[in-house]
């Protein structure tokens, strides 16, 4: 069964849980000192926050499957519906291995689609480049590959997206 996906950037990494945990009832599934993650089955959502120098707010939706079958249908539905598809095979992010998908609706708004496949020791595998000078990162479109040619900020999702 798919879980919708929630992740927002935070300010205040230890308010931030302390509220979360006070809404949803539950303490935080996964805690690290930058990151927290909330696997609720009521609502079924996969609620992530983090702390890594990005803007608060929303970062980023998505829909996490349970298998590769899965994450080849929302592929093909991705597609579909017009948007570019980027997939980020053997991710490691938000301290986990992932087989991703990433695209943007037609505002602008990322989607993440993943497969997880296990547990990371780290937020990210490699220099989060994105993460670590603030920059949005978003999937490669004609948009986003010409502001990188700009000078813009640009970050392919495999650099640190998650």
């Amino acid at each position: 069964m798919n879980r919708f996906h929630v992740h927002l950037n935070v300010a205040d990494l230890a308010s931030s849980i302390r509220f979360y945990t006070e809404l949803f009832a539950t303490e935080p599934t996964v805690l690290k000192p930058d990151y927290a993650k909330w696997m609720l089955d009521d609502p079924r959502v996969n609620f992530a926050i983090s702390n890594t120098g990005r803007v608060p707010g929303v970062d980023h939706l998505g829909l996490q499957v349970d298998d590769d079958a899965g994450l080849r249908e929302l592929g093909r539905r991705l597609t579909a519906a017009g948007g570019t598809v980027v997939p980020e095979e053997s991710a490691t992010c938000c301290y986990a291995h992932s087989d991703k998908l990433w695209t943007e609706d037609p505002q602008g708004t990322r989607w993440e689609t993943f497969h997880t496949l296990g547990d990371a020791t780290t937020y990210y595998a490699g220099e989060p480049t994105c993460a670590t000078n603030g920059a949005s990162c978003l999937p490669e479109t004609a948009e986003t590959a010409q502001s990188a040619s700009a000078g813009g900020t640009f970050c392919a999702p495999a650099s640190g997206c998650c």
